[in-house]
């Protein structure tokens, strides 16, 4: 675990507090549009204030991390993922997401869900925050596999990366039952090979999200997950 000291001064945010997880608490038992609108003041106040503080928050300790990804503290089109669900063509029809998220994403590609990116979490009882790639278009996915094999030795540093592995556990990700076409079965690394998301994350819980120094956490555990994300990003073809 890399243990860093963050600068930045005093920041605004003061922890995810008990209104913030008992407006979601309160939304699964009743999410459709009537009570969201009845209740569009505490949402404002108690989950996208302290949204904003924390992307705000972020904004100094991801330059020290990872100067080229961005934290932007915007209601739309920044850092944090709207509530609203698309429901078009899900057989779930809730209106509202059940949880408080945002992405810190390359600024080559500010807006692109797919792209690397450091996440965060939080529900009630459900917080984690980590980074990764989240199911990348096929010639992106096509170039983290090739890096892979023509990379293990660096692959396999970073997989047995001490920092990386005490914190999070491992690399993860939703994986191919076969091998991808062009890819042997018998290729090193094969179960990563497998893989269509590459993340890392760190589970937590309120009482952590609570604190002011949240943010710290969620820095170091960017930090930890450094390795990933350069490797990722030079499969990308994007700085780190």
């Amino acid at each position: 675990m890399r243990h860093r000291a963050w600068g930045g001064g005093m920041d605004a945010f003061q922890g995810f507090g008990p209104g913030f997880f008992g407006f979601f608490r309160d939304l699964s038992q009743n999410n459709d549009r009537d009570w969201f609108q009845a209740n569009k003041a505490r949402y404002e106040n108690d989950v996208v204030t302290p949204l904003m503080a924390f992307i705000t928050a972020m904004q100094p300790r991801l330059e020290e991390v990872a100067p080229y990804f961005v934290a932007e503290p915007k209601k739309q089109g920044g850092s944090m993922f709207r509530i609203y669900r698309d429901v078009r063509f899900a057989r779930d029809k809730r209106p509202y997401k059940e949880h408080g998220a945002c992405q810190f994403r390359h600024a080559s590609a500010s807006r692109d869900v797919h792209a690397p990116g450091y996440y965060v979490h939080l529900a009630p009882g459900d917080v984690r925050f980590g980074a990764g790639i989240w199911l990348p278009p096929s010639d992106t996915l096509a170039a983290i596999r090739t890096r892979i094999v023509r990379n293990p030795d660096d692959w396999a540093s970073i997989v047995g990366d001490a920092a990386l592995t005490a914190r999070f556990g491992g690399i993860d990700g939703e994986a191919l039952s076969r091998p991808p076409k062009g890819f042997s079965a018998d290729a090193p690394h094969i179960d990563d090979l497998k893989r269509k998301t590459f993340f890392v994350l760190e589970g937590s819980d309120e009482r952590v999200a609570g604190r002011p120094d949240f943010p710290d956490r969620v820095a170091e555990a960017f930090a930890d997950a450094g390795p990933l994300m350069a490797f990722l990003c030079g499969a990308a073809g994007v700085p780190y």
